[in-house]
């Protein structure tokens, strides 16, 4: 073959050559000016226009050359060349100088290295004419292209394969089934190097191709996919349009045949046999069937049904979606002594059906499934199933309440017993007759205390307890006037005294634990001993309820502040029944819109005649009150713990003076002084150098004793003042250690002056005031309960013993 193509390319060498030979023409191009425009150039200096141009042939270069000498590709000319070899030509561009090489005097161009058009078509190339000496350029650089002339070197190949197509079975001859293309790395514009046909190498008897387009079409209409699923087909394609010497390449198509629904459902059986206990539930499965069809996916999907009258009374058959089979259950209890064989007729559908094939043939099948009932030994069975019975609450012990019936289904019909399910009735108030069922009375009924009963009764095999059976019963306790009507509530009202007659004063309401059948009805008067009564008035209104109203004019609580009336009620039997109840009324007093303001005795309960949304409301607002009080104590008492640590704290604001000078000896007088003299020991203070702990006043003294310590006076003014001197300073260092004590406590004093006093006014304090202003900000350090008792016993002995304090 390569000897083929190496003679078929010298063949085409030689064309090309005498083309070159017979059709060469000139390329001009126009040059103004001074052409090239070099210096020295005649044209230039002259300055006219001179015209020159190139001149050569079109450039072919024919691929896969493989002679060893240089292969002549054409010739560059100019026309301004006259053969003395004063120019030079030149090239540059794609392979110059390495595939392709020139002759500088003749300007001849070959080929050096073999070409291969599938990986470059051409070549662009720029040529120079030059002048040898000045190797100035004569010519303007032009571009020319060498083209590299195709042979059909290259097959036909499928670039997309694998192929796999599908068709579906029983399809028409004709049937297309997909597409193939082979592409050729030849030249498509330049013979018929690239001109493909296809051709069928295998399976042409199912399988055709269109030799131009490369379509597979079927050419037969009996494909089965139950025979065959898969088929294997070669197609080939050829170049140079299938001629003679034309390269070909071929692929392999895979051609699948999908199914369609052809095949009816087949049962491999005409009869199946199931046998069941007489006593499965419904809804037991009693056995699976399944028919067979030879399609595949979803054409195999079939459902399923019950043909005959009988079966579909008794049996429900439905599909298995996963393994397609027909799943037989029980729709109603079975009954072996009723019939001992079932037969049901169970059709096959197909559930999607092709109606092209319809006409092929019936696309459903039946089969016959025997079930056989199995006997058991079942409990006794209640009849009629009734579950309600009713009787008098009234009823006495041991009265019928009504009687149930059980037998046993077996044809051995063994006695039944009768029991109450004691879980159900602990208390014993029925009992059952075991042989009748009869149910009667055990307690005395309550109707209201009980209105219904559920109580299990059993029914039992005589000679077999284990067979037994439960019936579930409601007993209704029907209700008897035995309660009577009582007033709803105790009921307290109040009237104003300036009340007029004819005044509503109350309304009354009654509650009877009894419900007869026609409902209430309830009539109200006054008890017979309040048939005197004057004052107030009782209105029956018909509707259950009664009102009660003031008969006189104004009521006096001075006189009387509370009345009892007395009501009797009566409700509608049979027999009827009353009881009393007592109404209590309050005179108060009112404002004049009739707003109660006050009653006498037990305050009146306001909170009787309030809606429950009024007392929520009224607690509400109490609890809220309550907070702000806790909140406000909490704030103070935290103010207090700082209120110390204040040095600024001015404390004369806590300082209450008192002028009043006071009656001088006649305070005196009028009390008693020796008997504030009494409380404290004055021995202890005279004696007061003992040791003692911090905070006592002084050495040995105890704090918790202080407090009946103070010492008999004795008349010397000196001696009282300096005792109740020292008395207070030891208070103001106890009171300046003790933590817990508030810091801003004021108090009141009055200073003992002893039992006479030189001074003209009795009133320390007011002589103190009168003698100067004095600022208590050196008392701050001192404790605050006792501050202003320092200040006022040291203003009571003036200079000197201001000094000493």
């Amino acid at each position: 073959m390569a000897k083929g193509l190496q003679g078929f390319s010298w063949t085409m060498l030689l064309l090309f050559c005498a083309i070159q030979e017979l059709g060469s023409w000139a390329v001009h191009t126009a040059v103004e000016g001074p052409g090239l425009g070099q210096p020295g150039d005649p044209a230039l200096l002259a300055g006219g226009r001179v015209k020159r141009g190139w001149v050569w042939n079109q450039f072919f270069v024919v691929e896969e050359y493989t002679g060893t000498e240089p292969l002549y590709v054409g010739k560059i000319h100019s026309d301004s060349d006259e053969g003395d070899g004063s120019i030079k030509y030149t090239i540059s561009g794609e392979g110059a100088g390495t595939i392709f090489l020139i002759d500088e005097i003749t300007g001849d161009i070959h080929a050096t290295e073999r070409l291969d058009r599938e990986q470059k078509t051409f070549y662009t190339l720029r040529a120079q004419a030059r002048d040898r000496q000045t190797d100035q350029l004569l010519e303007p650089e032009s571009e020319f292209i060498i083209k590299v002339q195709d042979i059909n070197d290259s097959e036909p190949r499928f670039l997309e394969g694998p192929y796999i197509g599908s068709v579906a079975e029983l399809s028409p001859i004709g049937t297309s089934v997909m597409q193939v293309m082979a592409s050729d790395a030849d030249d498509p514009t330049y013979g018929s190097s690239a001109r493909v046909v296809y051709s069928v190498l295998e399976g042409e008897q199912h399988f055709t191709v269109d030799s131009k387009t490369g379509v597979i079409r079927t050419a037969v209409a009996d494909l089965d996919r139950e025979t065959q699923d898969r088929y294997e087909v070669v197609i080939r394609a050829t170049d140079m349009a299938g001629q003679l010497g034309g390269l070909s390449g071929s692929t392999t198509v895979t051609i699948v045949v999908t199914d369609v629904n052809d095949n009816p459902p087949r049962f491999p059986q005409k009869m199946y046999q199931f046998s069941i206990v007489e006593t499965a539930p419904v809804g037991t499965a009693i056995g699976r069937v399944k028919a067979e069809d030879f399609d595949v996916g979803e054409n195999t999907d079939m459902t399923y049904q019950v043909k005959d009258e009988e079966g579909v009374e008794m049996f429900k058959v439905t599909t298995d979606s996963n393994t397609q089979e027909a799943v037989i259950t029980v729709q109603k209890p079975l009954d072996y002594e009723s019939k001992k064989v079932h037969t049901v007729v169970v059709e096959a559908l197909n559930k999607f059906v092709d109606p092209r094939f319809v006409d092929l043939g019936t696309f459903r099948d039946q089969t016959i499934v025997r079930v056989s009932v199995l006997d058991v030994d079942e409990p006794p069975e209640f009849r009629p199933p009734s579950n309600l019975m009713e009787v008098q609450e009234d009823a006495r012990v041991g009265s019928v309440v009504g009687v149930v019936t059980a037998l046993d289904p077996d044809t051995a019909n063994h006695p039944v017993r009768y029991a109450i399910d004691r879980s159900t009735d602990s208390e014993r108030i029925f009992d059952i007759d075991a042989k009748t069922g009869a149910i009667v009375t055990g307690k005395v009924l309550d109707r209201e205390t009980a209105g219904w009963h559920n109580i299990t009764v059993l029914a039992m095999e005589a000679d077999n307890h284990s067979q037994v059976s439960r019936a579930s019963l409601r007993i209704r306790i029907l209700d008897v006037n035995d309660n009577p009507p009582e007033l709803a509530t105790p009921y307290e009202a109040a009237v104003c005294e300036d009340a007029k007659p004819g005044q509503l004063i109350q309304t009354i309401s009654v509650v009877d634990r009894d419900e007869p059948q026609s409902g209430h009805h309830f009539y109200f008067t006054l008890a017979p001993e309040a048939t005197n009564n004057h004052h107030f008035s009782l209105l029956d209104i018909q509707d259950n309820t009664a009102a009660v109203h003031t008969q006189r004019v104004g009521f006096n609580r001075q006189e009387q502040d509370v009345y009892l009336l007395p009501i009797l009620v009566v409700d509608s039997g049979p027999p009827a029944l009353s009881s009393t109840g007592t109404l209590t009324i309050r005179v108060c007093g009112c404002d004049s819109n009739g707003a109660i303001q006050s009653c006498n005795s037990t305050a009146y309960v306001v909170s009787a005649t309030l809606s429950p949304g009024a007392l929520i409301a009224l607690l509400v607002c109490v609890l809220i009150l309550v907070v702000l009080v806790l909140l406000i104590l909490t704030l103070k008492r935290h103010h207090k713990s700082h209120l110390t640590s204040e040095d600024d704290e001015d404390m004369r604001d806590n300082v209450i003076k008192y002028n009043d000078e006071g009656g001088g000896e006649q305070d005196t007088e009028a009390y008693d002084m020796s008997a504030l003299r009494s409380l404290y020991d004055f021995s202890e203070i005279k004696g007061g150098d003992g040791g003692g702990g911090p905070g006592d006043g002084g050495p040995g003294r105890n704090p918790a004793s202080e407090l009946h310590a103070l010492p008999q006076w004795v008349q010397s003014p000196d001696l009282d003042f300096s005792v109740f001197r020292d008395y207070i300073c030891r208070k103001v260092e106890q009171a300046d250690e003790d933590l817990s004590v508030p810091p801003y406590d004021s108090f009141q004093t009055y200073a003992f002056e002893g039992s006479d006093s030189p001074v003209p006014s009795l009133s320390s304090i007011n002589t103190w005031s009168s003698s100067s202003e004095q600022d208590f900000s050196y008392l701050r350090g001192w404790g605050p309960r006792f501050r202003q008792l320092a200040a006022l016993y040291a203003g009571r002995r003036g200079e000197e013993d201001s000094e000493e304090s």
